[in-house]
């Protein structure tokens, strides 16, 4: 499997790279571990109504502290797929991934007061839009971090 495919199937369920991989315990513990934290946070009805353009109603039906849980679970996941389909990585590839994982939490703490142009961002809309700056600082910190590394020897 190649590691976009173990990517693009992860992005749509946490444990499908996994089970891609071979990996059949640790896919189905990340399948159960999504489906647990997804029901906890009420979290498709959530993006339902965010989609629909409801994001006032879409902050009330969530769980915020279960949502909490899902940034972390969601970029390991797809972390893990990508690391065990690829050979020869960068041992830095890990780091885009975790600072997603901290921008998007970031992101759902604040997505019940933030506003942009006056517009209500909510729970769904705001910490996907966080994923962009926490991609673009994990880039460059995983290129820092090799220049360094590769100045070193």
């Amino acid at each position: 499997m190649t590691r976009l495919e173990a990517l693009l199937w992860s992005i749509a369920l946490p444990g499908f790279g996994q089970l891609l991989n071979k990996k059949h315990i640790k896919g189905i513990l990340f399948i159960v571990l999504e489906f647990l934290i997804n029901m906890g946070a009420n979290f498709n009805e959530g993006i339902r109504l965010s989609f629909l353009g409801e994001t006032r109603q879409s902050l009330e039906v969530m769980n915020m502290q279960w949502l909490m849980f899902y940034p972390c679970l969601y970029f390991f996941a797809i972390w893990d797929a990508v690391k065990e389909a690829e050979t020869g990585a960068s041992r830095f590839t890990f780091i885009p991934f975790v600072s997603c994982a901290y921008f998007v939490t970031v992101g759902i703490m604040y997505s019940s007061v933030t506003t942009i142009n006056g517009v209500f961002i909510g729970p769904i809309w705001l910490p996907m839009l966080s994923v962009i700056p926490g991609l673009v600082v994990g880039l460059i910190v995983k290129k820092l971090l090799e220049v360094y590394i590769h100045k070193k020897k």
